[in-house]
């Protein structure tokens, strides 16, 4: 994985870095940000971000954008994400840097200084206390991968909720310094899967990220399916997997434990149903 950016370790490293944060984290702020972003003015953004991130165009669809946001959420053309055929293989629901948690009696994450339970990302107790020695599968999107994610399973939409909250970074030094992902703005999705038991698929905001765009008309959802696009920012996937339902590919959870991420690809096999 690539260091942290000069401005990141200035703003979570840096006594003035984290009087900046107090501001940069409003999410006033982001959609000042994420209008400035959508207007025509920001164009010429598009092929500074693409040389920069070396980013693959021969994926991309083939358009004119009309503002650097408009690019930031892009589609692919077709065949550029393959979701893995079998119904048994549980897969990754997005592209991103993956790193797999084993929930303990208290539902816990502990990221070196910084811990938070399932009850506070959650804001729902009966909910987050069901996937006690369960897995918080976490996915960190870069601003470099493709900001689509899809719906993991087949199954019925049981719940939806939106939280409201500041929008940190989502870099692992922020990670170590705040619990992140309790603090920030996030929706999710309860869904009575086929395959792996009632899930939990949450999408985190981050900094200058003011807007996740979920679609929410869909009842029934099928594998593979899309969910829905952040716009500009690195963001996060979370998916919670009650114990017993899956099993994780060793070489993902020999990473997570060793405080190591790994790089998926949407639709890309990353563990089984338990049992198979």
């Amino acid at each position: 994985m690539k260091r942290e950016s000069a401005v990141v370790r200035f703003l979570y490293g840096t006594l003035t870095g984290r009087l900046f944060l107090k501001v940069l984290t409003c999410p006033q702020i982001s959609r000042i940000f994420g209008t400035v972003l959508d207007s025509r003015i920001s164009r010429p953004l598009i092929p500074y971000f693409i040389n920069k991130h070396q980013i693959n165009m021969s994926e991309v669809e083939k358009r004119k954008y009309q503002s650097f946001n408009d690019f930031f959420k892009r589609s692919l053309i077709p065949g550029s994400r393959t979701i893995d055929p079998s119904d048994d293989c549980l897969i990754s629901p997005c592209d991103g840097a993956l790193r797999v948690y084993e929930l303990d009696g208290q539902c816990m994450v502990s990221v070196k200084h910084s811990r938070y339970s399932m009850r506070a990302l959650l804001k729902n107790a009966r909910l987050a206390d069901s996937y006690q020695g369960g897995l918080c599968l976490v996915f960190r999107l870069r601003p470099t991968d493709y900001h689509h994610y899809c719906y993991i399973d087949r199954g019925r939409i049981a719940g939806r909720r939106t939280i409201s909250g500041v929008l940190h970074c989502v870099r692992p030094v922020a990670l170590e310094k705040y619990p992140v992902h309790v603090r920030n703005s996030r929706e999710y999705t309860v869904i009575d899967s086929e395959h792996f038991g009632r899930i939990v698929q949450m999408e985190v905001g981050a900094l200058l990220v003011g807007k996740i765009s979920n679609d929410k008309s869909r009842r029934q959802v099928e594998r593979g399916m899309e969910k829905g696009y952040f716009e500009f920012g690195g963001s996060t996937v979370i998916v919670l997997l009650r114990r017993g339902t899956a099993c994780i590919g060793e070489n993902i959870l020999r990473r997570s434990r060793a405080g190591q991420e790994t790089e998926v690809k949407q639709g890309e096999r990353i563990g089984i149903r338990a049992g198979v």
